[in-house]
């Protein structure tokens, strides 16, 4: 019983923010792609694999975090006690349940055409990787956003098995979503990163957080909109794009503060809501 709760504290089940920013992507490429004139057979079938799928990846990305990080998670005080940082969890054990949730996410995999299952695995190096970059540069948020997003483009060719303008926008405009709210959530650590080494972009623009936010979000909604465009949406949509603004530029800016820890995790979870907000609009569009 205590394997598994350290293994539920290991993969982060109990938080499930993870995989939802992780499954929204994938939601919104499979929505924009879906003819839904025909059976919803399908859509539903696929929603569910690519929830199944973004569960496991997240639960062995977060195994594979916690290994390459876990000198610097035990410097760390909010990330001290995890599993494998704290040595209630040993590495060769963390290695084998990864390697055991990477063959499920597989037999989830196989399900999808010739052309996805390629586009995924050719993904895995920049998912196993992303943990390595704070150590590098200031940009992490900018790989993971690059990882994160990637089932958008995954959904899309989930349906249609190619790829051309209007995936890439959406994708493109994800990344800068997930650049933002990243950066919110770098917040918490900044002090004890700052006397580690680490890097992120809540360290390079500190003195200028909502600045960047803003630009990013701001890009993120032009990427989205020039979208609705190629996807020739009714105007309905554009409209309904008044909602993700005002809940990003009037409420997620506003309650977030950098100094207090709490806020920026209420901000960085409020995209829970913008990733749901993002798929109804699409999904009323693809069916007015």
């Amino acid at each position: 019983m205590n394997q598994i709760k350290l293994f539920i504290e290991l993969t982060r089940l109990k938080k499930p923010i993870g995989y939802m920013l992780l499954f929204w992507p994938c939601a919104w490429g499979l929505t924009l792609a879906y003819d839904f004139s025909s059976s919803w057979n399908d859509y539903y079938f696929y929603l569910i694999l690519f929830f199944l799928g973004s569960v496991l990846m997240r639960s062995a990305g977060c195994i594979v975090n916690d290994i390459l990080d876990r000198k610097f998670d035990a410097k760390v005080f909010r990330t001290k006690d995890r599993p494998i940082a704290s040595g209630k969890i040993s590495v060769k054990l963390a290695i084998v349940y990864s390697i055991i949730l990477c063959l499920l996410a597989f037999l989830v995999l196989i399900n999808f055409n010739v052309f996805t299952i390629i586009l995924a695995l050719g993904s895995m190096p920049l998912a196993f990787t992303y943990p390595l970059m704070k150590r590098f540069t200031y940009w992490p948020q900018l790989f993971l956003g690059i990882t994160f997003n990637y089932g958008l483009i995954l959904g899309w060719t989930a349906i249609n098995a190619e790829i051309n303008i209007i995936p890439i926008l959406f994708y493109f405009g994800a990344i800068f979503w997930t650049l933002g709210y990243d950066t919110i959530y770098g917040f918490q650590d900044i002090k004890d990163d700052e006397i580690i080494g680490l890097k992120s972009t809540s360290i390079k623009f500190k003195g200028s957080a909502k600045k960047f936010l803003f630009l990013c979000y701001s890009i993120l909604i032009v990427l989205f909109f020039i979208g609705g465009i190629f996807m020739e949406f009714h105007y309905v949509y554009y409209f309904l794009l008044l909602i993700p603004i005002i809940h990003l530029f009037f409420y997620q800016m506003k309650i977030f503060n950098l100094k207090d820890p709490m806020s920026c995790l209420k901000a960085f979870k409020s995209n829970n809501l913008f990733g749901l907000i993002i798929l109804i609009n699409i999904l009323i569009v693809q069916n007015f």
